[in-house]
């Protein structure tokens, strides 16, 4: 072999070698913290799925046991020796309680409500103990920063409620959530990791302005010009001085949106259709869902039966709160359904 083919050989095989590399960190990192990806519940927390490092705080009550043990040689401190390893022996036992306090624990997290895009959404965490030894200070975090924790009594369950951002509507998977303890002496850390295959359903964001939906139609047709009245659902607007108090929307009110005024028109016998074709293509695919979202909204707060129309998607019209959540989750499940 030439020196030039020796060359390239010995290239090649070092590409090849930096090639593997990130797979073989990947691999060795999959295998040290037990990335399994979504896994179904209940997730039981084994011995090799428990990790355990000291805290800050015992980093630090670690270095004043060395100081001390320092002392008692140089000064020849029978009292300090027995209070030394009389500290130490303790931070010892608190390794072991940090991880029992973990292991064998099953927990399943399961979607506990919906919310709209820009909110927070609870997900249920249910933990399980089926051991005689009493749980204390299980927590739970994600990575947003959101820490729920709990105790878990033995040959018992319990359950605690973790908040997670909801930044876009869909479907909104908790993520890798981390399953800690610091108990007993907060000297160590304990931890899991626990990826859930649960999702609970984000709604669409209602759009902000109080754009009047448009006119209702009867039967099959066409939508067609009408007058107010007090027949069908127009749409809210703000509340005035002298607006008639059977007209507010007490519904809107309890959740906070203020004083609104519900519009009615004269158009006895029709059905409220809100239709995607109604809304301006100017607003986009997100703008029109938002629009379809508030006007669901308020026709709920209202208390009338309406029907939706999306690409690939019919829903027929009806009235009351299971009307209104299957309106807004085909909306939020807008691009599966197209």
């Amino acid at each position: 072999m030439s020196p030039a083919d020796a060359s390239r050989a010995a290239n090649g095989a070092s590409a090849v070698a930096a090639a593997r590399a990130p797979g073989t960190w990947r691999r060795l990192a999959d295998w040290l913290f037990q990335r399994r990806g979504r896994e179904r519940a209940p997730v039981r927390l084994t011995q090799r799925r428990i990790f355990l490092l000291p805290t800050r705080y015992g980093a630090f009550f670690a270095v004043v046991l060395l100081v001390m043990l320092g002392g008692s040689i140089n000064y020849g401190l029978s009292l300090g020796f027995v209070l030394t390893f009389l500290l130490g022996s303790m931070a010892v036992v608190s390794i072991v309680h940090a991880f029992r306090n973990l292991s064998g624990l099953e927990l399943a997290v399961l979607p506990g409500g919906r919310a709209f895009a820009g909110e927070s959404i609870g997900f249920d965490v249910h933990f399980a103990n089926p051991h005689r030894l009493h749980r204390y200070s299980v927590a739970v975090a994600h990575a947003s920063g959101q820490v729920a924790s709990t105790d878990c009594p033995a040959y018992g369950s319990a359950t605690c409620r973790l908040r997670i951002p909801a930044p876009s509507r869909g479907r909104l998977y908790p993520g890798r959530l981390t399953v800690f303890t610091r108990h007993p002496l907060g000297l160590f850390y304990a931890w899991s990791y626990v990826e859930p295959d649960c999702a609970a359903i984000v709604y669409p964001h209602p759009e902000s302005t109080l754009s009047p939906p448009p006119g209702s139609t009867g039967g099959e047709g066409r939508r067609s010009a009408s007058q107010d009245g007090q027949d069908d659902f127009a749409g809210l607007r703000p509340w005035h001085v002298g607006d008639s108090p059977q007209r507010i929307a007490w519904k809107a009110a309890a959740r906070g949106q203020g004083l609104l005024i519900k519009q009615f028109v004269a158009e006895a016998g029709s059905l409220a259709w809100f239709d995607w074709d109604d809304t301006p293509a100017s607003l986009g695919d997100e703008g029109r869902l938002s629009r379809l979202a508030r006007w669901v909204v308020e026709a709920d707060a209202a208390g009338l039966a309406f029907g939706l129309r999306l690409p690939g998607c019919l829903l027929p019209p009806a009235s009351g709160p299971a009307q209104r959540e299957s309106a807004l989750e085909a909306l939020a499940l807008h691009e599966a359904r197209r």
